[in-house]
């Protein structure tokens, strides 16, 4: 992944902090890395408002008083079934603008939020623990949903947050290139800031403290393959981001309830926007449960 000048000065400035602090305590050098793990990129890209956005209805949720903003578009067709969209890192609902028109022709109710620390919405920061919340939220509030359509990080939060809803089988999930496992994350991001293996031990031990469940849980992989739901996997040979290779033991597995759909060439990004990713997404949705 090509970083930006200023995301390289930012981990330079990191490296030497976590570097220097962990000398003394690789428990607070721990902490701060994990601050800057839960810290997305704002990029200073003027984000155009896609039409679409404009017929929606600003909704809101409060999440640990923060306002977490989002768009809601209402079905005209009676008992319309619910579809949540959910972001990746660094990214924000008006991204998937193709996918509310679509679904909002199949007759659906659709919910688009931008994640904690991201577009529109408050905070600093964002983890699969903070999203997975989010995302219980929003089913609280304008639940039941029928469908959760999530890409990257909102791939993992989605996976952990379907786990623990009722009515599993009555539910569909898409994830598009998800965060498969959060151990893979944790490495790539100690290339980019090369440490003490001191500090990743305690880094690891943050989150497992923090999230009360080992490294493990936080695995896409582990939740299809105990889920209920069912599930669209798309993921693209060659990403870089959220790697191929964690997809990998999956395809030797006969899951129940999972159809895995794997493509070639576009990476990790252009694959929620190619219109072959679309369609297939939309056939999942408006076919029988």
């Amino acid at each position: 992944m090509k970083l930006k000048f200023k995301q390289r000065l930012i981990l330079g400035y990191y490296k030497t902090r976590i570097r220097t602090i962990g000398i003394l305590s690789p428990k607070k050098a721990a902490s701060i890395a994990f601050d800057l793990f839960s810290k997305p990129f704002k990029s200073k890209v003027k984000r155009i408002v896609p039409p679409v956005f404009h017929n929606a209805t600003p909704v809101s949720i409060q999440q640990n008083k923060l306002t977490i903003r989002g768009f809601r578009w209402e079905s005209t067709q009676p008992n319309a079934k619910k579809i949540l969209i959910a972001h990746g890192f660094s990214s924000y609902a008006y991204k998937f603008d193709r996918y509310v028109t679509a679904l909002k022709k199949e007759g659906f109710e659709v919910l688009a939020f931008d994640a904690p620390a991201h577009g529109n919405s408050d905070g600093k920061k964002i983890n699969a623990l903070i999203y997975r919340d989010t995302i219980l939220a929003i089913e609280e509030k304008f639940g039941p949903l029928y469908g959760i359509i999530a890409h990257s990080l909102g791939g993992l939060a989605a996976s952990l947050a379907v786990e623990m809803l009722s009515n599993q089988e009555k539910r569909k999930l898409v994830l598009i290139a998800p965060a498969t496992e959060t151990k893979t994350a944790v490495e790539h991001f100690f290339t980019l800031i090369p440490t003490d293996p001191k500090i990743i031990i305690a880094f690891n031990k943050h989150i497992e403290k923090l999230a009360q469940q080992p490294i493990s849980y936080f695995s896409v992989a582990r939740v299809v393959r105990t889920a209920t739901a069912k599930i669209l996997w798309i993921h693209d040979q060659e990403d870089n981001v959220c790697t191929f290779n964690d997809v990998k033991p999956l395809l030797s597995e006969q899951i129940d309830r999972l159809e895995l759909f794997i493509t070639k060439g576009l990476g990790h990004n252009k694959i929620y926007k190619d219109l072959s990713t679309k369609v297939k997404v939309i056939h999942f949705l408006t076919s029988p449960t």
